[in-house]
């Protein structure tokens, strides 16, 4: 009952978003991109008192035992690491919609669509990842060292070489659906010459929803971490990847100046992993997880503003608006 009122919660809010806050299509300014983002990290940190109550009141399964303090704390523990790994989302996501030409109007459909078909990957990815944990106890191990090989990747390889365009996904696609470069209105589908052909609207969802596999591949077992509690991982991750859209439309115009917040993002990534490495030998308490994470990301954010751009990087406010 509780899993059903949550997604039933889940799917509520999905309706309010799409057909009353944005049922006319408009271009998202950072005013109301800055609303829209607290109002969805108010609601996903005022669900920690949810947490709490359930845990305390039994009306949740808990097969790891948790006390409700301890649920709640692995709960926004988790909720911050899935919302600090959605940071290199936005990234790749910025870069798609240059790369096919959105229109800044209807780029909010797009990733409305793109976090639907998100939610059901990613509880399928947890459920399967949990059952994992739950069975196989070295799993945890084979986690750790992905994460850590993630952080190494994500450390030595730049963002700015990926091409969507160039991608093999993008070939794959355009081998099954006819494909036009045409946008017309919000439509993801449209006829031309009496053949229905895919618009760059459609081309853009499919790449983002394939891209967002990949990033659940690492935020899905950081989030492991920190919890095997199915309602917990799954909760804290739906409840991240709802305010996706609106950080999106804040943060991806800041993205050249928070130039080593990608840094950031490889020191949590690398906690988690060792984190998961000595788990079987060494608790780490979650307000020192937490702590990590605040301090991984105030460093990145204070290193971008004190540290002078090189001179062969564009300072932020030269680039284009």
């Amino acid at each position: 009952m509780v899993w059903g009122i949550f997604i039933a919660f889940v799917l509520v809010l999905l309706f309010l978003d799409l057909a009353v806050f944005n049922k006319e299509a408009h271009e998202i300014k950072t005013k109301e991109a800055s609303i829209f983002t607290s109002i969805w990290v108010s609601i996903a940190l005022l669900f920690s008192g949810v947490v709490y109550w359930l845990f305390s009141s039994g009306l949740v399964e808990n097969p790891t035992n948790l006390t409700a303090s301890d649920a709640t704390l692995k709960y926004i523990t988790g909720y911050l690491i899935e919302l600090s790994l959605s940071i290199d989302n936005v990234f790749v996501i910025a870069v798609i919609f240059s790369s096919f030409a959105i229109p800044a109007k209807f780029q909010h459909r797009v990733l409305f669509w793109g976090i639907l078909g998100a939610i059901v990957f990613r509880a399928l990815m947890i459920l399967f990842g949990v059952a994992l944990i739950n069975k196989f106890d070295w799993i945890i191990y084979v986690f750790g060292v992905f994460l850590l090989y993630t952080a190494y990747k994500m450390a030595t390889s730049s963002d700015t070489d990926f091409d969507p365009k160039n991608s093999k996904v993008y070939r794959f696609i355009r081998k099954i659906f006819p494909v036009t470069n045409k946008i017309e209105g919000e439509n993801f589908f449209i006829r031309r010459m009496g053949i229905k052909a895919a618009t760059p609207l459609f081309i853009a969802l499919l790449i983002i929803e394939l891209t967002d596999i990949l990033f659940a591949l690492d935020s899905i077992p950081a989030i492991l971490a920190i919890t095997a509690d199915p309602f917990i991982v799954f909760s804290s991750n739906i409840l991240a990847i709802l305010g996706l859209r609106s950080m999106y439309f804040l943060i991806s115009r800041m993205l050249k100046k928070f130039r080593y917040i990608n840094y950031s993002l490889v020191a949590i990534l690398s906690f988690v992993g060792i984190k998961m490495l000595i788990s079987h030998h060494v608790e780490i308490p979650e307000w020192l997880s937490l702590a990590v994470i605040g301090v991984s990301l105030l460093a990145g954010i204070l290193a971008s503003i004190y540290i002078p751009a090189t001179s062969g990087e564009v300072p932020a406010e030269d680039l284009p608006k």
